[in-house]
């Protein structure tokens, strides 16, 4: 017959069945039912990683453009938040976009300038192509006439690949994390 002894975890007197058995029979269930489950996580993180790793191989060039574009937009509608529309210069309960003064059509190489990029409201970006012209004059106040001519410039044309843009990605992701880390 083997001496009694008090539970690891619950504190309980219990007859062990071997001389080392530290806990009474429900918290070793317990204790063995959790060590399994945090065995399935670990494996289930492992092989969500291991699946988001191949993902990220056969994504396009487009696609991480695309999440990159994203992640600055997301930046620059922070770095404005409290400022009014660009354009139309009004505060309004709709949704607000990231918009480019000059377009990524027009000059790609400036897609992610932030002095090109600024909050502006849906109505103006979609619905009256950007409101340039009130843009321009408000971007002028904001910026400075010197910034605007440079914009309104030549620019190299460059060729982003894809570890660039990727670097791009996490760049303005870590801005974002930073704003909003010093805003709070």
């Amino acid at each position: 017959m083997m001496k009694t002894k008090l539970c690891k975890d619950c504190k309980c007197p219990f007859t062990p069945i071997k001389s080392i058995q530290p806990r009474c029979i429900d918290c070793s269930v317990k204790w063995a039912m959790n060590k399994v489950r945090k065995q399935r996580e670990k494996a289930n993180q492992s092989y969500r990683r291991e699946t988001k790793e191949r993902r990220d191989k056969l994504k396009s060039r487009s696609q991480w453009l695309s999440e990159a574009q994203a992640a600055f937009n997301k930046f620059i509608r922070e770095r404005d938040k409290d400022e009014p529309c660009i354009s139309c210069q009004r505060f309004h309960n709709g949704q607000y976009h990231a918009g480019h003064y000059r377009s990524i059509g027009a000059c790609p190489e400036l897609r992610f300038e932030e002095m090109n990029v600024h909050k502006q409201c849906a109505p103006c970006n979609n619905h009256l192509s950007g409101n340039a012209i009130d843009y321009r004059i408000n971007l002028v106040k904001k910026i400075g006439v010197e910034n605007v001519e440079w914009l309104e410039g030549n620019h190299e044309l460059q060729k982003l690949t894809i570890d660039e843009i990727k670097e791009i990605k996490t760049k303005y992701k870590n801005k974002l994390k930073e704003l909003k880390s010093r805003g709070l």
